[in-house]
């Protein structure tokens, strides 16, 4: 069975999780933090996932998606030897991990800014969508392709699976594909998860050769359906995502570190219900840190915009707040429901029935197995799930 389809991942922010300083680094640049994750290692297991797909840990100004040295850990976590370390205790459990790659650009501050980054018809260097403190990075040279190559190289060499790539909609095809190819011929196995948001999602995972890409037009109807008490919406996005499903496995998301928590978009009873679509949709599918535990966090200005989507961890799972415990109980329900259906992942779905407060729909497997899908937001808040040996019911 393949990375895609025997893995759920289990997403964290680590500069935001392991209580890094974001923005004041003077304040306390240097630390460990990547060990932090190590006692939350367990935890992954148990709520059902095995793989742990990491925000930036490489050294940055700031947030992370401000890439100073691809090839070293940001000080603020550690350094190699916690990488390793951390690396080890995943082998150990059976944890895949992948990485966030970012190289649509880099800090202006970049040692090979210059030498690397686009330049506009004057000869200034490109900034990324009007930040300055970003410059986009010229895909054209084979200086950045080798560069990416030598990066991803280095840290699969080191352990990992697989590579996030980030804003990967903003980079050429032609340049993800060249650099596959070259990746995929030490590292055969390797999966690459592009950052697409809008657009034609089967026509660039064919284009570009990455596997998946992220599935934001089903995150947007499942939260806006539930919402709105519009099912219409939700079976339009299913319908697309079962024609997407025909030629790669999208990966399905209900909550990142870009967007508002579920649990403060729909609240706490309809975010049950988006954790089972989640986990009944075809799909590669992640889990959001928190978003088990009925996080709550907002999509802010400015910025400290995303400061409460990216909270810290506390410092064992012990410490956890107990209020979300019902919540995650229920994600290990769910998740548990879809390791016992692997085939959920490269099955065919089919909408049988909608209103605005209903939807049922039926997901196929390849050798005939079956399972039905009710979801109901009024006058309350109920699931059933049926079939393939399964009668999972909740309100």
């Amino acid at each position: 069975m393949s990375i895609i389809d025997s893995t759920i991942w289990w997403q964290v922010f680590p500069l935001g999780a392991c209580g890094a300083p974001i923005r004041d680094r003077e304040a306390d640049d240097s630390g460990h933090r990547l060990l932090a994750l190590e006692p939350w290692l367990d935890y992954l297991i148990g709520l059902g996932c095995n793989g742990l797909l990491l925000g930036p840990i490489f050294e940055s100004v700031s947030h992370g998606y401000d890439t100073l040295d691809h090839f070293r850990i940001d000080r603020r976590l550690g350094n190699d030897a916690d990488f390793d370390h951390l690396m080890e205790a995943c082998a150990i459990r059976g944890i895949r991990v992948m990485l966030d790659g970012v190289f649509n650009h880099v800090a202006a501050s970049h040692p090979r800014a210059a030498e690397l980054g686009a330049r506009d018809a004057a000869g200034k260097l490109v900034s990324w969508e009007g930040h300055d403190e970003l410059v986009t990075l010229d895909h054209s040279k084979p200086e950045v392709v080798d560069l990416v190559v030598d990066v991803m190289l280095t840290w699969l060499r080191a352990g990992i699976t697989g590579w996030r790539l980030d804003v990967a909609y903003a980079v050429p095809t032609e340049f993800w594909r060249t650099v596959a190819a070259r990746v995929r011929s030490d590292f055969p196995d390797t999966v690459f998860l592009g950052e697409v948001i809008h657009g034609d999602y089967a026509s660039f995972v064919e284009e570009s050769t990455l596997d998946t890409v992220t599935q934001y037009e089903l995150w947007k109807a499942i939260w806006s359906s539930l919402k709105e008490a519009n099912m219409w919406e939700l079976a339009w996005s299913l319908d697309r995502h079962s024609i997407f499903q025909k030629t790669f496995v999208p990966q399905t998301f209900i909550g990142n570190h870009d967007v508002e928590r579920i649990a403060s978009q729909i609240g706490e009873k309809r975010a049950a219900l988006a954790a089972a679509i989640l986990m009944t949709v075809p799909g590669m599918p992640s889990v959001y840190y928190g978003d088990e535990q009925a996080f709550r966090g907002r999509k802010l200005e400015g910025f400290r915009a995303d400061d409460e989507l990216r909270p810290p961890l506390p410092r064992t799972p012990k410490d956890l707040f107990s209020g979300g415990e019902a919540m995650h109980r229920f994600y290990q329900r769910l998740i548990a429901l879809r390791r016992q259906h692997p085939w959920l992942t490269r099955a065919s779905l089919e909408v049988v029935g909608k209103e605005n407060e209903w939807i049922e729909y039926a997901v196929h497997g390849r050798r005939g197995e079956h399972l039905d899908v009710r979801i109901e937001v009024a006058p309350v808040e109920r699931l059933h799930i049926v079939g393939a040996g399964t009668d999972f019911r909740w309100s």
